[in-house]
């Protein structure tokens, strides 16, 4: 079959180099594209060039469209396509406002109560000026519309926060997609991506990603289209990964078919996480860039299979498969961007990267001549590795990154330390469980340890089954930094005893409800513990596992005067909750 791909910039050579691949494409053609991408061949046709678009897709007789950019879905690309007949995957351009106009996707979010920002949209300055007194500093300042990525303006101060209102409301910095703006308040915590595919109801998540938008390390400086990215984001552990679909990615696909908009296509939520609380701070409609060049590394399965799934409604039936290896792409910028730059910088050292499978240079905007790349974007290579752990990708980025020069090169030097740094903390709370069908039960206890902010580490062991991995995981706890275990099991629930008798940390025991019992066998065997061997059980099922995890930072904090100050908050709040219960009921 013949493949279209729409785009110029580096998402759309990754997205080339990953459907040539597909053993059911006999041809690739990109549009624009740009010279670094051999994978296919290039048309001279803009991406918001609709008609041209479309009259090549059928004089070409192409069989499958895929949208890189959002600025053609706006447009209405996929609505005009599939009214000629031709398959094409992306969102319709009611669907795509869930990007395209920041404040319909507050009200997609409040209307059906997906976690994000307090905010309100306005077109008069005044009255923005009069919410940011209302709301407080510091804040957020969205241009509405679609702004390359640089409409989003952090503000710690009142005046620098009239500027930005002035700069998009009155100046019109950005266009008109500054006929709108988004006052939002700021939220604290740490920024993943979500991305997954959708048909419309079924849904399959993609690994979990990271991007960095600031333009130098640390994440200082000017927010960028994007300095690197890396999967998985260790921050989206299990736990987030499972909220993030109930509350986010579930709801906003069934928001969208009640809205009458069905949506199909990629679906990006970023998101900003914060211990056990996520919210959202965008929807995109399409694959994010960079974060495509490292998710697609990963990618096993066929991609074109995938979008055909989705276009014929039975995604369900299609199982992904992905390289659990780590990915990391550091993109090299031309000095000066997001600001001003200039192009027309020599390339050299791409070529070194041609024969290596762990290594692909994503072009984003490079120009060819007399054989020869010159710079020409802000943005101009992805250079994008896989290695056997974070450390390793992280070395062959850079070593790749240091053989390829030009003149006023910019690049951070630390994509991916925020994921080492998390990767590399020491767990304090072990969870440990007799089987994966207990992971609904634990993630109670999970939910707790993140709402303290807690270390742990999760794993299966059955006492009956892989004892010597359970006495292991017991013997090794205290030299991993451990503090504290808990074991989760059902029936004839042994794994808190093979824990207590392989290590001198307290063992919490919960008895999982998983039987005809009602958990009541599990509940005996996990209490009748022989002398010098003592397990503590404070429940059966969820409510075990949620007293499970209060009663593992309550140990943790009599040595710990933070997570005892967190401690006595908690039970404050519990309180609270308790009195306002009471006073609904009085009222």
């Amino acid at each position: 079959m013949k493949v279209l791909i729409i785009g110029s910039g580096g998402r759309e050579h990754s997205i080339s180099w990953k459907i040539a691949k597909s053993s059911l494409v006999s041809k690739v053609f990109c549009a624009p594209g740009n010279p670094g991408i051999k994978e296919a061949e290039l048309v001279p046709i803009q991406a918001d060039d609709l008609e041209g678009l479309l009259g090549f897709a059928k004089k070409e007789k192409i069989d499958l469209t895929i949208v890189g950019p959002e600025l053609p879905l706006s447009l209405g690309i996929t609505d005009l396509f599939t009214a000629n007949g031709l398959k094409i995957f992306g969102p319709s351009a009611k669907a795509a406002m869930l990007e395209t106009s920041k404040s319909y996707s507050k009200y997609i979010m409040e209307k059906y109560k997906i976690p994000t920002a307090r905010g309100k949209s306005f077109t008069n300055s005044d009255q923005a000026k009069e919410f940011v007194k209302e709301i407080g500093i510091p804040l957020v300042a969205k241009a509405d519309g679609l702004a390359a990525g640089k409409g989003v303006i952090i503000c710690n101060s009142e005046n620098q926060a009239f500027e930005a209102i002035d700069e998009i409301l009155n100046e019109k910095k950005y266009g008109d997609a500054g006929n709108k703006i988004l006052i939002e308040e700021f939220l604290e915590g740490e920024e993943a991506s979500f991305i997954a595919i959708t048909d419309g109801k079924n849904i399959c998540p993609l690994p979990s990603s990271q991007d960095h938008k600031s333009v130098f390390d640390n994440d200082k400086g000017l927010n960028t289209g994007g300095m690197g990215a890396y999967s998985p984001a260790p921050v989206v552990d299990i736990y987030i990964k499972n909220k993030v679909m109930e509350k986010v990615i579930k709801p906003v696909i069934k928001a969208m078919e009640k809205e009458g908009s069905p949506y199909t296509g990629f679906i990006y939520a970023g998101l900003m996480i914060n211990k056990d609380s996520i919210k959202v701070l965008e929807f995109n409609a399409r694959l994010g860039d960079p974060e495509a060049q490292p998710l697609l590394m990963r990618i096993k399965s066929d991609l074109v299979e995938i979008i055909l799934s989705a276009l014929d409604k039975d995604l369900d039936k299609f199982e992904i498969e992905i390289d659990e290896r780590p990915s990391v792409c550091v993109v090299m910028a031309s000095g000066g961007y997001p600001l001003e730059y200039e192009k027309g910088k020599l390339i050299k050292g791409i070529e070194n990267f041609d024969n290596d499978p762990e290594i692909e240079i994503f072009h984003g905007g490079t120009k060819l001549e007399n054989n020869s790349y010159f710079t020409n974007a802000g943005r101009v290579l992805g250079v994008t590795s896989i290695g056997d752990n974070l450390d390793s990708a992280i070395e062959k980025a850079y070593q790749a990154v240091e053989k390829i020069t030009w003149d006023k090169v910019h690049y951070r030097k630390d994509v991916g330390m925020k994921a080492l740094n998390r990767m590399n903390l020491k767990p304090l709370v072990g969870i440990v469980m007799g089987s994966d069908s207990d992971l609904g039960v634990m993630m109670e206890t999970v939910s707790i340890l993140k709402k303290f902010d807690i270390p742990f580490e999760i794993t299966v062991a059955s006492a009956h089954r892989t004892p010597e991995k359970a006495g292991k995981f017991a013997s090794t706890a205290i030299n991993k930094g451990m503090k504290v275990i808990i074991a989760g099991a059902g029936h004839a629930a042994h794994l808190a005893g093979v824990m207590a008798a392989s290590t001198t940390l307290p063992v919490i025991g919960v008895p999982i409800d998983s039987s005809a019992l009602q958990g009541f066998d599990s509940l005996l065997s996990t209490v009748q513990m022989p002398p010098g061997v003592p397990v503590a059980t404070v429940a059966i099922g969820k409510p075990g596992a949620y007293n499970a995890g209060v009663l593992a930072v309550q140990i943790l904090a009599l040595g710990d005067e933070k997570i005892a100050e967190k401690m006595k908050l908690f039970k404050i709040e519990m309180a609270e909750k308790v009195e306002q219960k009471a006073k609904r009921i009085s009222a």
